[in-house]
C-alpha cells in the first residue's frame, strides 16, 4: 500500500486495488501542502473533526469526485445537508468496503466548524481512524493529547503506521508522541500537524531520530512511500 501525507495533516493512502482514501483535505490556505483542489480524486474521505483546518476543501472535493465522506455522525449529518454523500459513524464504529475498513476510535480535541459571522458551530467530538487496509493497520491520531487509551488501537498486535500530530501547542508535541508511538506499537511513525503555523513550529528531524532504527519516516510533501 502507498502513502502520501501532503502537509499538515492532509493524508492520503492507496490500495493496491487503486482505491484512493484522503484524510483531513485541508488545501486552500495551506502553507505546506503541494495538492492542489481540482486535482484531488478521492474514493473516501474521511474527517478526523470539524475544526477548519481539517475539515478544509471536504465539500469542493467530494462534490467534484463523488467521495464519500466518512465522519462523526454530527459532522456527516452537516455534510450530508450540503449535498454531499455521508456515512456518519461513532466512536467504536466501522465502515466496511470490499478492499477494508474503517474504524473510528477516540481523539482528545474540540470540534467546531467556523462560521461567517465569527461563532463556531460545535459538530460532534474529535476522533482518530483505525483503518484496516491491504493487509495493514494505519493508525490516524488525528489532532489529540496523548492519552492512556491509545494503548487499546488494535490491541495486542500493533500498527504498520501511526500517523501523529507532534505540532504541540494545539495538539500533543514530540515528546508525548514518542510516547504515543509506544502505546500503539507502531512498527512506522509518520509525524503530522506541526510548522504549519508559528505556534506548531518544530524540528521534525529531532523527534524523527529520537525513534526506535529505522521506524520514523522522514518524507516531504507530496512524496509517495510505501509499507
Amino acid at each position: 500500500m502507498k502513502g502520501i501525507w501532503h502537509g499538515h495533516a492532509v493524508l492520503e493512502f492507496i490500495t493496491e486495488s487503486g482505491k484512493k482514501i484522503l484524510v483531513d483535505p485541508f488545501i486552500t490556505g495551506n502553507p505546506t501542502t503541494d495538492l492542489a483542489v481540482a486535482d484531488c480524486h478521492p474514493d473516501y474521505i474521511l474527517l478526523t473533526h470539524a475544526h477548519a483546518d481539517h475539515v478544509g476543501d471536504t465539500i469542493k472535493i467530494a462534490q467534484q469526485s463523488q467521495a464519500v465522506v466518512i465522519a462523526i455522525v454530527e459532522l456527516a449529518s452537516y455534510l450530508q445537508q450540503q449535498g454531499l454523500k455521508t456515512i456518519g459513524i461513532n466512536y467504536g464504529g466501522s465502515v466496511a468496503t470490499d478492499f477494508g475498513s474503517f474504524k473510528m476510535v477516540p481523539a482528545w480535541h474540540t470540534s467546531a466548524l467556523p462560521q461567517s459571522d465569527g461563532s463556531a458551530l460545535p459538530l460532534g467530538a474529535a476522533a482518530g481512524f483505525e483503518l484496516h487496509l491491504d493487509h495493514k493497520v494505519v493508525y490516524v491520531a488525528g489532532d489529540t493529547c496523548l492519552f492512556s487509551d491509545m494503548k487499546l488501537i488494535n490491541y495486542g498486535h500493533g500498527v504498520d503506521l501511526a500517523c501523529l500530530p507532534i505540532g504541540g501547542h494545539f495538539t500533543m508535541g514530540p515528546q508525548d508522541a514518542l510516547l504515543a508511538a509506544e502505546f500503539v506499537k507502531a512498527k512506522q511513525v509518520l509525524p503530522t500537524h506541526f510548522n504549519t503555523f508559528p505556534q506548531i513550529k518544530q524540528d521534525v528531524h529531532a523527534f524523527l531520530q529520537q525513534l526506535p532504527a529505522n521506524s520514523g519516516l522522514d518524507v516531504k510533501a507530496g512524496e509517495t512511500f510505501e509499507f
